[in-house]
């Protein structure tokens, strides 16, 4: 079976796109997983910001 010029081009378009889906999809994956990780660190400081701020009220109340 011989492919036509349009098929060819059309495979070409979807492969194209295929990398780009990819491309897009692991940008994504990376993205999420720094904001996950900044999200984190975000939670950690105000934790602990929270407890040095409640350890310094019991320290001055006794």
């Amino acid at each position: 079976m011989i492919l036509s010029k349009s098929q060819v081009l059309a495979l070409l378009v979807a492969a194209i796109a295929f990398c780009l889906a990819f491309m897009a999809a692991g940008v994504l994956l990376v993205s999420a997983a720094f904001m996950a990780g900044g999200l984190a660190v975000t939670f950690w400081v105000t934790r602990s910001l929270i407890r040095d701020v409640r350890r310094r009220r019991l320290d001055r109340a006794a």
